[in-house]
């Protein structure tokens, strides 16, 4: 089901090719289309490849296939089994589909999925570790279908979820929530920080600064950034045929955090609860649309 928002770009509106320029003193009245205009543009100044139709429908077929993935995953999270058994799920189901875990071999990570658990806040390598009554698990996945990436998340509650796993996953859904509303033709990439972080604070939660969402679709990791902190009518415009992951990792607790031994799981410092989920969303010329939608 796609989630759209209704938004008319106005004459007065920043026009969506970036310029700053007011839309009716730019791309309004222009032959080309504002999105082929947009389409050079963002490609020579940002290295932002804007996606056709084409590839669009591409990333939403990949895109279902890792809501599959997670919906498997979700049906058999319970007290007693471990995170490797977490990605050895994922694995296969993604193989059999037909398509190859991103993860998996990317800069050296070991595994297919990542699983974080309570504490860690991303990037959890999966082992032996075994999940017990009342934790919070984070699984991030992301397969290649057919050349095409896309990129989801959701946090599970394992067993009976205490007040403080309750809150965390609650703010950290609504942050997810709130962020993908501000995005439209016109609007900027602060506006996305500005809503999660506000969201977030409101709620006595932190939000972590060292990891971003980005840029998704022909590779793992595309530009741009999206940062989940920011000011309002800052950073890049959107336009049509942007496709990026917005992520926001909350903290219970303070943002301070720091990585293990193994360069890859990053762990709250104050050893507080965090939270994560993602979707991976498409810039339409109404709104957008998650191609990775699930209920928030």
């Amino acid at each position: 089901m796609k989630k759209k928002r209704s938004a008319r770009l106005g004459r007065n509106a920043p026009c969506p090719c970036g310029s700053g320029l007011k839309y009716k003193k730019c791309c309004l009245g222009k032959k080309e289309p504002v999105s082929n205009v947009s389409r050079k543009k963002y490609a020579k100044k940002h290295n932002i490849r804007l996606k056709t139709k084409a590839d669009i429908q591409a990333i939403r077929i990949a895109g279902k296939l890792a809501l599959k993935t997670l919906d498997l995953v979700e049906a058999h999270i319970r007290p007693g089994i471990t995170t490797d058994s977490i990605n050895t799920l994922a694995h296969d189901f993604t193989i059999q589909n037909g398509a190859t875990p991103a993860p998996l071999n990317y800069k050296g990570f070991p595994k297919s999925v990542c699983v974080s658990v309570n504490d860690v806040i991303c990037h959890g390598i999966p082992g032996p570790r075994i999940l017990k009554d009342g934790d919070i698990v984070n699984v991030d996945v992301t397969p290649i279908l057919n050349g095409y990436y896309a990129d989801v998340n959701k946090t599970f509650f394992v067993g009976n979820p205490k007040p403080e796993a309750q809150k965390i996953v609650r703010v950290s859904r609504e942050c997810l929530k709130t962020g993908i509303a501000m995005v439209r033709p016109g609007a900027t990439l602060g506006d996305i920080g500005w809503a999660i972080q506000r969201h977030a604070h409101k709620n006595g939660c932190s939000v972590v600064e060292e990891f971003v969402g980005h840029g998704v679709g022909f590779a793992f990791h595309e530009p741009p950034q999206v940062l989940h902190y920011g000011r309002r009518n800052e950073g890049l415009t959107l336009v049509p045929g942007m496709v990026f992951t917005i992520e926001p990792m909350i903290n219970l607790g303070k943002k301070n955090l720091h990585v293990s031994d193994d360069g890859w799981t990053a762990i709250t410092d104050d050893h507080f609860l965090s939270a994560q989920f993602e979707q991976t969303i498409l810039v339409t010329d109404a709104g957008y649309e998650s191609l990775t939608p699930f209920k928030l």
